[in-house]
């Protein structure tokens, strides 16, 4: 036994040597270029959104290219490592298509660009800002600093409401009254209340309509448009003056109620 190993170290142990070599040489030089493009991602003159995924690409890349190097540095040759390659990647292909699918996810949207890095969006149940969309996952942080990683794959196959691309949106704050309430001064209090605020947009002019008839109220919608960084500001600032404002003019806010009948014979 220990002659066998002998003789597999006199023929092949230099081999083996230089592939040690090669591997621990190629990894180091491969992580460093990784750091380096990392650090260095900011000042590529590439949109955010096909940066992250770019430098997975190419993270991807440099690990399959040491790894043939490897194969190589240990006296296989190249046409057999390449032959191999491609019988591996049939049966890798069939055990990954889940990642496989993510990557063709993660190229579609590159190239349809339904969703940007910065944007606040909302896929399916999730929603938050976009962090970084990579070969195979995308990153979103939520407004209380979760990150969910969603496959790309699954992102394509779902639909994607998009809340920043515009720029503006729309606001719509419902407010309930009395039945009994004066409509003209109910819609006059809105307003004046609404128009206090300096963050809303004058073009569309904001709107003050009666909407519905609940249950047990009247309920107006206060309609208007602003930038959408100031969406969140602008509702809870008009949910806290419209009570205020309500109260001051003597309208009564109702709850809800139920009339009961009781017939007897």
């Amino acid at each position: 036994m220990t002659q066998k190993i002998m003789s597999f170290l006199e023929t092949q142990g230099m081999n083996l040597l230089r592939g040690l070599l090669v591997l621990a040489i190629g990894l180091f030089l491969a992580h460093w270029i990784v750091k380096l493009i990392e650090k260095r991602q900011d000042k590529w003159r590439i949109e955010p959104t096909f940066r992250g995924f770019l430098a997975n690409l190419i993270k991807w890349a440099l690990y399959i290219v040491v790894i043939l190097t490897t194969v190589n540095a240990l006296g296989v040759p190249m046409t057999a490592v390449i032959t191999l390659a491609a019988s591996a990647g049939a049966a890798i292909s069939l055990a990954m298509q889940g990642a496989l699918g993510n990557l063709v996810g993660g190229v579609i949207l590159l190239a349809l660009r339904p969703i940007r890095v910065g944007e606040y969006v909302k896929i399916g149940d999730q929603e938050g800002t976009v962090k970084s969309i990579g070969a195979f996952y995308t990153d979103l942080c939520t407004p209380d600093n979760r990150h969910i990683n969603l496959p790309n794959g699954s992102i394509t196959n779902t639909a994607i409401v998009n809340y920043t691309r515009e720029g503006t949106r729309r606001l719509d704050v419902t407010f309930s009254v009395a039945y009994d309430s004066d409509l003209d001064l109910v819609q006059r209090t809105l307003m004046d209340m609404t128009l206090k605020n300096e963050l809303l947009l004058p073009d569309p002019a904001p709107a003050v309509k009666l909407n519905e008839y609940a249950d047990s109220s009247l309920k107006f919608v206060v309609r208007i448009w602003c930038k959408t960084a100031d969406y969140w500001t602008i509702y809870f600032d008009l949910m806290d003056r419209g009570k205020r404002a309500l109260d001051a003019a003597g309208v009564s806010i109702p709850y809800p109620q139920m009339d009961v009948h009781v017939k007897q014979d």
